[in-house]
């Protein structure tokens, strides 16, 4: 299973060489107007089945140079009271101190430490940074695609990413033990930058 995790967006300013990459070179706030982009995670229910969810609200940034993988970065501030798994009553309890506890820690965050390229073409990379969540910070690796970039119809620049991670539920000291099938979720991001 590709790791995922959380926010973060800086994948795409680590993919892709040469000149056509080059031409994207800047630095990318997230299309929060646009809705173009997703924070979801997975996980199992009892080992019978799986449960979706997302992350509603959440804004961040990433800076791109295809020459200089070191150069590039990226931020997420995730909202963690915008949890959303389509039931009322199950994502208030995801807000409960038995999960998230968003009353004592209303934000989680990503903040990339390096990048590496997979292979020579550069449309994969390893983002590895350190996620704050719950109050707990640990370091994850996003395993990332670069899906595209260039002009927009209204004259703008964008470029978009996706990537995966899985995080252990009791490394960020979430209390609530959902079974042997449910130590882990599974994270999903899938962002598009307008280059600023």
């Amino acid at each position: 299973m590709r790791k995922l995790a959380i926010s973060s967006a800086v994948s795409m300013a680590v993919l892709a060489g040469g000149v056509q990459a080059a031409e994207g070179d800047g630095t990318y706030a997230f299309d929060t107007q646009g809705n173009h982009q997703f924070i979801m995670f997975k996980i199992s229910h009892l080992g019978y089945s799986y449960l979706y969810g997302r992350f509603n609200e959440f804004d961040g940034q990433f800076t791109y140079n295809a020459e200089d993988p070191a150069s590039n970065s990226v931020q997420v501030t995730i909202d963690t009271g915008s949890v959303d798994s389509n039931h009322a009553e199950r994502d208030k309890h995801l807000r409960s101190d038995d999960f998230l506890a968003v009353d004592e820690f209303p934000q989680a965050t990503f903040k990339s430490r390096k990048v590496i390229f997979d292979g020579d073409d550069r449309d994969e990379a390893k983002i590895v940074g350190d996620l704050t969540l719950r109050g707990v910070t640990r370091e994850i690796t996003l395993d990332a695609d670069m899906v595209g970039h260039g002009k927009d119809p209204w004259g703008g620049y964008r470029m978009g990413f996706e990537a995966e991670t899985e995080l252990r539920l009791k490394d960020f000291g979430i209390p609530m033990d959902l079974g042997p099938q449910s130590q882990t979720v599974e994270m999903i991001i899938s962002v598009e930058g307008v280059r600023q």
